[in-house]
């Protein structure tokens, strides 16, 4: 399999579709939160899927930022920029799905999102999934420095995102995006050392 060494121009390349793409799901979350603040008697908003586009805002910088690391890579195949579209291409779509282009059908964001959990939750599932991909790339020894918290964090990520794509319990939800705002954050403050 052809590979490219590393060449700073080559990082450039890669860095602008993760930006077009990323820049996208934000500009999509924006916008829908926008429309419900110009439009405050339109759809009944739903806070818990309001919480879910401020973790997937949350996400999409995370994601953004995380990617930086790809710099440090020495050894470029294809195979990892069709990987990293993937992965960017999945957070934007899972902000197309919180925020549809249409909702007339719908009495409001609740009954939209529970109508759509299945996919959303099964889309977010596969973003923690990739998300260990992505930093398999970014070394094994990397990977090793994120301690056991992170492939834990993953596996329980995913586990939540199955039952909440069958479950319609809107206690459950609830925790569920608080838990995870709240995790999100913690993750985010303690990864990149705000404080420090």
């Amino acid at each position: 399999m052809q590979s490219l060494q590393l060449d700073p121009q080559l990082f450039s390349h890669v860095r602008v579709l993760i930006s077009l793409v990323a820049g996208m799901g934000l500009t999509r979350l924006l916008v829908g939160v926008a429309r419900i603040i110009q439009h405050p008697a339109g759809k009944k908003v739903y806070w818990v899927h309001l919480g879910w586009v401020l973790w997937m805002f949350l996400g999409l910088i995370n994601f953004w930022w995380w990617e930086f690391r790809l710099s440090q890579l020495h050894d470029w195949k294809f195979v990892y920029y069709v990987f990293l579209i993937v992965y960017a291409a999945s957070y934007f779509l899972l902000c197309a799905l919180l925020f549809p282009e249409q909702m007339e059908e719908y009495a409001g964001y609740r009954e939209y999102f529970m109508s759509r959990r299945a996919w959303i939750f099964g889309v977010m599932a596969s973003l923690f999934v990739l998300d260990l991909g992505d930093t398999l790339i970014k070394g094994v020894g990397y990977f090793a420095t994120l301690g056991v918290e992170y492939p834990l964090r993953a596996a329980i990520h995913v586990g939540l995102c199955l039952v909440a794509m069958r479950s319609a319990n809107p206690r459950f939800h609830a925790v569920f995006v608080a838990l995870a705002l709240l995790y999100q954050a913690s993750w985010i403050l303690r990864q990149y050392e705000t404080f420090s």
